[in-house]
């Protein structure tokens, strides 16, 4: 039997402006169980550096739990930038 994902959405501003708040979200919603992850990333509508990080950060402290997580349907901004970091198979 396959343990269904648990989805978190984040939207808006993925950037330095949010990134305390925004990691504390995805730190708490991974803490949450051992079960495998998402991130939505759909409705983000801007992604920098910083964003960047939290996001592959997430993925690590995922990995280091022993569980997985994915970044589901990543909209254009976000595509954008693990392009340019030639990071686009984190996406896939």
């Amino acid at each position: 039997m396959t343990v269904p994902a648990r989805r978190l959405e984040l939207d808006g501003e993925l950037t330095i402006v949010a990134a305390a708040e925004q990691q504390a979200r995805v730190r708490a919603f991974l803490a949450e169980s051992p079960v495998p992850a998402e991130l939505d990333l759909s409705g983000v509508t801007e992604l920098d550096t910083a964003g960047l990080q939290i996001l592959l950060a997430a993925r690590r402290e995922a990995e280091q739990r022993g569980t997985a997580l994915t970044f589901h349907d990543p909209s254009g901004p976000v595509r954008s930038v693990f392009e340019t970091a030639h990071l686009s198979a984190e996406l896939d």
